[in-house]
């Protein structure tokens, strides 16, 4: 009996791996299968399994392969890989070693794309109430954009065409290749940080898709959100949609159709500006007019009612009263004089002796009138006191306190007092 060369199962397991590693056709092999048993480690390295109908094969895609990767991987996705297959010397099996995944009936980038567009639409990236309104006649746009390109001459002209009030900023930012969404992103946010803009034109000229990926990457994406200023998204033709035209807050068709959208026409605002003078200057005119017919009315209304034709009016009333007061004061004095006359005729008829009573009587009667006069009281000694603005006569002193106000009328002049003290009758 021939005695067969005893393996340890090491290596037994390291044999079966330097006869796969030399078979020239399993170091780059493409097969197709469905992911299953999914599972991405911390390491950053992605483990699965392929299977079909009848079989399955463990696989493993290593950290630096995987940061390749435009798309996440999901259980039951179906896939062609590029692989090499080896087994692991530990415990034997059989595997493949991942180098490159593509998605089976759907390009690996549309498969990403509609994939980052799922989770931003869930986070609310895309929501009509995030959307900022765009200024109507902004004074400052900001372009970010390659500053090599087509496009930033277009949106530079346009822009120049349109509105050449506003100042317009490039911020370079490269749109193509690795590292682009990194510089776009920086750039929006240099924007930002300046704040002087009141509009963001972001963008790029036409491409394939490969092309315009930049655009399509998360942190372009979660850039744009994160602006303070309003983003107009300025990608490639009008079939191309990217991921940025979903967050910015207006998407444009092409970078000249930004432009277009970022700033008035000023031929437009021209005509609308001489329209609404034509309006302002007839409008003037109709309320000129209004009121000089309304001053022309007033006046006329003054005219007759003037201060002076007023006065005017009643100096001719105050003429016509004084003739007739002089027309009528010497026949009453005339007529005055002719009744005196004649009652001292019928005096004189009366006789002497009735004149002589008279006299009499009258001298009598003015005897008495000068005895009872205040005045002759007053020529006595006496005084009278009055109070008060309408000069109520004072008889008793209870009626006076300290400080009251008095006028004293003597039988020559009087004098005004102050109560100093009263006494009461006793």
């Amino acid at each position: 009996m021939i005695m067969a060369a005893i393996y340890t199962v090491s290596q037994l397991n390291n044999e079966i791996k330097d006869l796969l590693d030399a078979v020239p056709g399993y170091r780059s092999l493409l097969v197709q299968g469905e992911i299953s048993n999914y599972k991405a480690h911390s390491s950053g390295h992605h483990y699965m399994t392929l299977k079909d109908r009848d079989a399955a094969i463990n696989a493993v895609m290593f950290r630096s392969d995987a940061m390749r990767l435009k798309f996440r991987l999901e259980n039951g996705m179906k896939v062609i890989v590029r692989a090499r297959v080896s087994s692991f010397p530990r415990t034997g099996a059989v595997q493949l070693y991942i180098s490159e995944i593509i998605p089976d009936g759907a390009g690996a980038l549309n498969v990403a794309f509609e994939q980052l567009k799922a989770k931003l639409q869930a986070e609310g990236l895309f929501a009509e109430a995030h959307k900022k309104p765009i200024p109507a006649c902004p004074s400052s746009i900001a372009l970010v954009t390659s500053p090599t390109g087509a496009a930033v001459r277009d949106m530079i002209r346009i822009l120049g065409r349109r509105w050449p009030l506003a100042k317009v900023v490039l911020y370079p930012a490269q749109v193509q290749g690795q590292g682009a969404a990194e510089s776009i992103a920086r750039a929006l946010a240099l924007t930002n940080a300046i704040g002087e803009a009141d509009v963001i034109l972001c963008g790029r000229g036409g491409g394939s898709m490969e092309d315009l990926w930049a655009f399509n990457e998360e942190v372009t994406a979660r850039a744009i959100y994160a602006s303070e200023i309003p983003v107009i998204s300025a990608v490639g033709h009008e079939p191309d949609v990217t991921i940025a035209d979903f967050v910015a807050d207006l998407r444009a068709p092409t970078p000249s159709g930004a432009a277009e959208l970022a700033v008035p026409d000023r031929t437009d605002w021209k005509a609308t500006l001489e329209m609404l003078d034509a309006r302002l200057r007839a409008a003037a005119g109709k309320q000129t007019e209004s009121r000089r017919r309304q001053l022309q009315s007033l006046s006329e209304r003054l005219s007759v009612r003037t201060p002076v034709r007023y006065i005017a009016e009643k100096r001719l009333v105050l003429d016509t009263l004084t003739e007739r007061l002089q027309g009528t004061v010497p026949a009453r004095l005339a007529h005055e004089r002719q009744q005196l006359r004649t009652a001292q005729d019928r005096l004189l008829a009366a006789g002497r002796g009735n004149l002589h009573r008279a006299r009499l009587r009258f001298t009598q009667t003015v005897a008495s009138l000068d005895a009872m006069s205040p005045l002759r009281v007053l020529s006595r000694g006496y005084a009278v006191a009055t109070k008060g603005a309408r000069g109520a006569v004072v008889t008793d002193a209870a009626a006076l306190k300290e400080g009251d106000a008095l006028h004293i009328r003597f039988a020559k002049g009087a004098a005004d007092c102050r109560v100093i003290h009263t006494e009461e009758e006793q």
